[in-house]
Protein backbone atom coordinates (compact mmCIF):
# COMPACT_ATOMS: atom_id res chain seq x y z
CA UNK A 1 0.00 0.00 0.00
CA UNK A 2 1.44 3.34 -0.70
CA UNK A 3 2.29 6.15 1.45
CA UNK A 4 0.46 9.53 2.15
CA UNK A 5 -2.88 7.96 1.26
CA UNK A 6 -5.79 7.88 3.87
CA UNK A 7 -5.96 5.66 6.63
CA UNK A 8 -7.87 5.04 9.92
CA UNK A 9 -11.64 5.57 10.89
CA UNK A 10 -13.85 6.76 8.16
CA UNK A 11 -17.16 7.08 9.84
CA UNK A 12 -20.32 6.87 8.62
CA UNK A 13 -23.27 9.59 9.76
CA UNK A 14 -26.94 8.27 9.92
CA UNK A 15 -29.45 10.07 8.36
CA UNK A 16 -31.95 11.27 10.59
CA UNK A 17 -35.61 11.72 9.80
CA UNK A 18 -38.06 13.49 12.20
CA UNK A 19 -41.43 11.54 12.87
CA UNK A 20 -43.30 12.83 10.10
CA UNK A 21 -40.66 10.78 7.86
CA UNK A 22 -38.75 14.41 6.52
CA UNK A 23 -34.83 14.59 7.02
CA UNK A 24 -33.67 16.73 10.14
CA UNK A 25 -30.79 18.89 9.05
CA UNK A 26 -29.61 20.55 12.35
CA UNK A 27 -29.64 16.42 14.02
CA UNK A 28 -27.28 15.66 10.92
CA UNK A 29 -25.41 18.67 11.78
CA UNK A 30 -24.77 17.73 15.51
CA UNK A 31 -23.51 14.34 14.24
CA UNK A 32 -21.36 15.61 11.70
CA UNK A 33 -19.68 17.51 14.17
CA UNK A 34 -19.95 14.98 16.81
CA UNK A 35 -18.13 12.57 14.52
CA UNK A 36 -15.22 15.25 14.04
CA UNK A 37 -14.93 15.58 17.78
CA UNK A 38 -14.78 12.05 18.52
CA UNK A 39 -11.54 11.96 16.58
CA UNK A 40 -12.47 10.24 12.99
CA UNK A 41 -10.14 10.49 10.62
CA UNK A 42 -12.61 11.09 7.76
CA UNK A 43 -16.63 11.32 6.98
CA UNK A 44 -18.20 8.74 4.57
CA UNK A 45 -21.92 10.00 3.32
CA UNK A 46 -24.28 8.30 2.40
CA UNK A 47 -24.09 4.97 2.06
CA UNK A 48 -25.65 1.66 3.52
CA UNK A 49 -25.46 2.92 7.00
CA UNK A 50 -26.93 6.53 6.15
CA UNK A 51 -29.87 4.53 4.48
CA UNK A 52 -29.07 6.06 1.16
CA UNK A 53 -31.48 3.61 -0.64
CA UNK A 54 -34.68 5.49 1.48
CA UNK A 55 -33.43 8.70 0.30
CA UNK A 56 -34.24 10.45 -3.46
CA UNK A 57 -32.04 11.48 -5.75
CA UNK A 58 -32.52 15.15 -4.33
CA UNK A 59 -32.18 13.89 -1.04
CA UNK A 60 -28.66 13.13 -1.55
CA UNK A 61 -27.62 15.74 -3.26
CA UNK A 62 -28.81 17.96 -0.67
CA UNK A 63 -27.04 16.38 2.04
CA UNK A 64 -24.22 15.36 0.55
CA UNK A 65 -23.87 19.17 0.64
CA UNK A 66 -24.53 19.96 3.54
CA UNK A 67 -21.93 17.26 4.88
CA UNK A 68 -19.47 19.31 3.03
CA UNK A 69 -20.26 22.38 4.01
CA UNK A 70 -20.71 21.26 7.46
CA UNK A 71 -16.96 19.69 7.93
CA UNK A 72 -15.92 22.66 6.32
CA UNK A 73 -12.55 21.16 5.21
CA UNK A 74 -12.09 19.70 9.05
CA UNK A 75 -11.65 15.73 7.70
CA UNK A 76 -11.39 14.14 4.37
CA UNK A 77 -15.36 14.25 3.21
CA UNK A 78 -15.95 10.93 0.83
CA UNK A 79 -19.66 10.94 -0.93
CA UNK A 80 -21.14 7.54 -1.44
CA UNK A 81 -21.91 7.68 -5.59
CA UNK A 82 -23.84 4.19 -5.99
CA UNK A 83 -25.99 4.09 -8.66
CA UNK A 84 -28.51 1.88 -10.17
CA UNK A 85 -26.49 1.96 -13.32
CA UNK A 86 -23.73 3.81 -14.95
CA UNK A 87 -25.70 7.41 -15.67
CA UNK A 88 -26.80 7.23 -12.35
CA UNK A 89 -23.89 7.09 -10.92
CA UNK A 90 -22.40 9.26 -12.82
CA UNK A 91 -24.08 12.27 -11.85
CA UNK A 92 -23.84 11.95 -8.12
CA UNK A 93 -20.37 11.93 -8.88
CA UNK A 94 -19.97 14.78 -10.94
CA UNK A 95 -21.83 16.70 -7.60
CA UNK A 96 -19.55 15.15 -5.42
CA UNK A 97 -16.84 16.49 -7.24
CA UNK A 98 -18.69 20.04 -7.77
CA UNK A 99 -19.40 20.51 -4.29
CA UNK A 100 -15.73 20.03 -3.15
CA UNK A 101 -15.70 16.68 -1.78
CA UNK A 102 -12.52 14.62 -1.10
CA UNK A 103 -12.96 11.10 -2.59
CA UNK A 104 -16.63 9.31 -3.26
CA UNK A 105 -17.25 5.67 -2.84
CA UNK A 106 -19.75 3.66 -4.72
CA UNK A 107 -20.99 -0.02 -4.32
CA UNK A 108 -21.73 -1.33 -8.75
CA UNK A 109 -25.17 -1.31 -9.12
CA UNK A 110 -27.30 -2.23 -6.27
CA UNK A 111 -30.77 -3.43 -7.76
CA UNK A 112 -29.85 -5.30 -11.12
CA UNK A 113 -26.17 -6.90 -10.96
CA UNK A 114 -23.75 -6.49 -14.11
CA UNK A 115 -21.19 -8.27 -15.39
CA UNK A 116 -17.71 -8.09 -14.05
CA UNK A 117 -17.00 -6.34 -17.45
CA UNK A 118 -19.64 -3.67 -17.39
CA UNK A 119 -18.18 -3.00 -13.64
CA UNK A 120 -15.03 -2.07 -15.31
CA UNK A 121 -16.96 0.69 -17.30
CA UNK A 122 -19.45 1.70 -14.16
CA UNK A 123 -16.16 2.29 -12.45
CA UNK A 124 -14.40 4.19 -15.30
CA UNK A 125 -17.27 6.60 -15.57
CA UNK A 126 -17.58 7.64 -12.02
CA UNK A 127 -13.56 7.98 -11.98
CA UNK A 128 -13.91 10.12 -15.20
CA UNK A 129 -16.77 12.05 -13.70
CA UNK A 130 -15.22 12.68 -10.22
CA UNK A 131 -11.23 12.93 -11.02
CA UNK A 132 -10.69 12.19 -7.24
CA UNK A 133 -10.28 8.79 -5.41
CA UNK A 134 -12.37 6.18 -5.89
CA UNK A 135 -12.99 3.56 -2.77
CA UNK A 136 -15.00 0.64 -4.42
CA UNK A 137 -16.95 -0.86 -1.84
CA UNK A 138 -17.40 -4.53 -2.02
CA UNK A 139 -20.24 -6.06 0.01
CA UNK A 140 -22.41 -9.07 -0.04
CA UNK A 141 -25.54 -9.45 -2.33
CA UNK A 142 -28.24 -8.81 -2.07
CA UNK A 143 -27.01 -5.29 -1.99
CA UNK A 144 -23.10 -6.32 -3.33
CA UNK A 145 -21.69 -7.84 -6.12
CA UNK A 146 -19.21 -9.45 -3.83
CA UNK A 147 -16.00 -8.46 -6.43
CA UNK A 148 -13.36 -11.17 -6.38
CA UNK A 149 -9.95 -10.34 -5.22
CA UNK A 150 -8.35 -10.03 -8.90
CA UNK A 151 -11.18 -8.05 -9.87
CA UNK A 152 -10.55 -5.47 -7.23
CA UNK A 153 -7.14 -5.01 -8.38
CA UNK A 154 -7.37 -5.02 -11.79
CA UNK A 155 -9.84 -2.40 -11.37
CA UNK A 156 -7.39 -0.44 -8.93
CA UNK A 157 -4.31 -1.05 -11.66
CA UNK A 158 -6.35 -0.10 -14.93
CA UNK A 159 -8.39 3.10 -13.80
CA UNK A 160 -7.10 6.45 -13.05
CA UNK A 161 -8.16 6.86 -9.85
CA UNK A 162 -9.96 3.67 -8.08
CA UNK A 163 -7.35 3.97 -5.36
CA UNK A 164 -9.37 2.16 -2.27
CA UNK A 165 -11.57 -0.96 -1.28
CA UNK A 166 -14.08 -0.80 1.24
CA UNK A 167 -14.03 -4.85 1.97
CA UNK A 168 -16.75 -6.23 3.50
CA UNK A 169 -17.81 -9.54 1.84
CA UNK A 170 -17.72 -12.27 3.99
CA UNK A 171 -14.63 -13.44 4.85
CA UNK A 172 -13.25 -10.00 4.51
CA UNK A 173 -10.38 -10.66 6.73
CA UNK A 174 -9.22 -13.74 3.56
CA UNK A 175 -10.18 -11.37 0.55
CA UNK A 176 -8.29 -8.27 2.28
CA UNK A 177 -5.06 -10.70 2.60
CA UNK A 178 -5.70 -11.54 -1.07
CA UNK A 179 -5.66 -8.15 -2.21
CA UNK A 180 -2.68 -7.09 0.03
CA UNK A 181 -0.94 -9.79 -1.73
CA UNK A 182 -1.65 -9.18 -4.91
CA UNK A 183 -1.54 -5.26 -4.80
CA UNK A 184 1.10 -4.03 -6.89
CA UNK A 185 1.06 -0.62 -5.69
CA UNK A 186 -1.70 0.79 -7.53
CA UNK A 187 -4.22 0.02 -4.30
CA UNK A 188 -3.13 2.87 -1.67
CA UNK A 189 -6.04 1.04 0.95
CA UNK A 190 -8.10 -1.39 1.95
CA UNK A 191 -10.51 -0.32 5.09
CA UNK A 192 -12.97 -2.77 6.95
CA UNK A 193 -16.97 -2.63 7.05
CA UNK A 194 -19.00 -4.32 9.72
CA UNK A 195 -18.88 -1.71 12.37
CA UNK A 196 -15.36 -2.87 13.40
CA UNK A 197 -16.43 -6.16 14.28
CA UNK A 198 -13.16 -7.58 12.71
CA UNK A 199 -10.75 -4.80 12.82
CA UNK A 200 -8.24 -6.47 15.15
CA UNK A 201 -8.01 -9.25 12.37
CA UNK A 202 -7.86 -6.92 9.69
CA UNK A 203 -5.13 -4.65 11.20
CA UNK A 204 -2.90 -7.81 11.59
CA UNK A 205 -3.61 -8.77 7.66
CA UNK A 206 -2.64 -4.90 6.67
CA UNK A 207 -5.79 -2.97 6.90
CA UNK A 208 -5.86 0.80 6.26
CA UNK A 209 -8.71 1.64 8.30
CA UNK A 210 -12.73 1.03 8.90
CA UNK A 211 -15.56 2.49 8.23
CA UNK A 212 -17.81 1.81 10.79
CA UNK A 213 -21.47 3.85 11.48
CA UNK A 214 -21.00 6.58 13.76
CA UNK A 215 -23.12 5.61 17.06
CA UNK A 216 -19.62 4.34 19.26
CA UNK A 217 -17.04 6.47 16.90
CA UNK A 218 -15.05 7.23 20.02
CA UNK A 219 -15.16 3.51 20.95
CA UNK A 220 -13.80 2.58 17.25
CA UNK A 221 -11.55 5.22 17.14
CA UNK A 222 -9.71 4.27 20.76
CA UNK A 223 -9.65 0.78 19.51
CA UNK A 224 -7.95 2.07 16.02
CA UNK A 225 -5.42 4.00 18.24
CA UNK A 226 -4.51 0.84 20.33
CA UNK A 227 -3.98 -0.80 17.16
CA UNK A 228 -1.46 1.69 15.86
CA UNK A 229 0.44 1.90 19.42
CA UNK A 230 0.93 -1.40 19.15
CA UNK A 231 -0.99 -1.95 22.58
CA UNK A 232 -2.38 -5.21 22.52
CA UNK A 233 -3.88 -5.33 25.79
CA UNK A 234 -5.55 -2.17 25.20
CA UNK A 235 -6.71 -3.09 21.85
CA UNK A 236 -8.14 -6.34 23.16
CA UNK A 237 -9.68 -4.56 26.26
CA UNK A 238 -11.89 -2.49 23.77
CA UNK A 239 -12.57 -4.92 21.48
CA UNK A 240 -13.94 -7.06 24.82
CA UNK A 241 -16.38 -4.34 25.85
CA UNK A 242 -17.72 -3.92 22.38
CA UNK A 243 -18.16 -7.04 21.77
CA UNK A 244 -21.91 -7.39 23.32
CA UNK A 245 -23.20 -4.15 20.96
CA UNK A 246 -21.78 -6.36 17.84
CA UNK A 247 -23.52 -9.06 18.75
CA UNK A 248 -26.98 -6.95 19.68
CA UNK A 249 -26.70 -4.77 16.26
CA UNK A 250 -26.26 -8.12 14.13
CA UNK A 251 -29.79 -9.15 15.81
CA UNK A 252 -31.40 -5.77 15.69
CA UNK A 253 -30.20 -3.67 12.52
CA UNK A 254 -31.00 -0.04 12.93
CA UNK A 255 -29.47 0.72 16.04
CA UNK A 256 -27.01 2.57 15.15
CA UNK A 257 -30.05 6.01 15.55
CA UNK A 258 -31.25 4.34 18.72
CA UNK A 259 -27.76 4.96 20.30
CA UNK A 260 -27.27 7.90 18.72
CA UNK A 261 -30.23 9.41 20.37
CA UNK A 262 -29.71 7.93 23.84
CA UNK A 263 -26.33 9.78 23.51
CA UNK A 264 -28.21 13.25 22.44
CA UNK A 265 -26.75 13.54 19.01
CA UNK A 266 -29.83 13.57 17.46
CA UNK A 267 -33.69 14.01 18.03
CA UNK A 268 -35.62 10.67 16.69
CA UNK A 269 -33.98 7.49 16.37
CA UNK A 270 -36.68 6.44 13.57
CA UNK A 271 -35.33 4.77 10.67
CA UNK A 272 -37.51 5.57 7.00
CA UNK A 273 -38.76 2.40 6.16
CA UNK A 274 -40.62 1.03 9.59
CA UNK A 275 -39.16 0.85 13.28
CA UNK A 276 -36.86 -1.35 14.75
CA UNK A 277 -38.06 -4.12 17.07
CA UNK A 278 -37.11 -3.01 20.26
CA UNK A 279 -38.85 -4.62 23.09
CA UNK A 280 -38.69 -3.05 26.76
CA UNK A 281 -35.90 -6.08 27.32
CA UNK A 282 -33.55 -5.39 24.53
CA UNK A 283 -33.79 -1.70 25.12
CA UNK A 284 -33.10 -2.34 29.35
CA UNK A 285 -29.95 -4.61 27.45
CA UNK A 286 -28.96 -2.13 25.38
CA UNK A 287 -28.84 0.70 28.22
CA UNK A 288 -26.67 -1.66 30.07
CA UNK A 289 -24.31 -2.38 26.75
CA UNK A 290 -23.96 1.75 26.87
CA UNK A 291 -23.29 1.85 30.18
CA UNK A 292 -20.18 -0.63 29.95
CA UNK A 293 -19.32 1.27 27.13
CA UNK A 294 -19.44 4.79 28.68
CA UNK A 295 -15.71 5.05 30.10
CA UNK A 296 -14.14 4.49 26.70
CA UNK A 297 -16.70 6.79 25.31
CA UNK A 298 -14.45 10.62 24.47
CA UNK A 299 -17.74 12.67 23.86
CA UNK A 300 -19.90 13.40 26.84
CA UNK A 301 -23.15 14.83 26.39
Amino acid sequence: MSANSYRGVFTIPSTPFRENGEIDVPSFQRMIDFCIECGSHGLVYPVNASEFTALSDAERFQMSEVLVKQNDGRLPAIIGVAGVGQEVAEGFAKHARDIGADGVIAMPPYIHHISESLVFEYYQVISDAAQMPVFIQNNMPPIGSNLSAECLLKLCREIEHVEYIKEETIPSTVKLTAVVEGDDGSCKGVFGGAGGRYLIEEYLRGSAGQMPASHVVDVVVGLWNALEAGDEEQSNYIYKEMAPLFLFEHQLPGCYKEVLYRRGIIDCPLKRNGKMPLDAIASKYLDQILARLEPLMTWKK
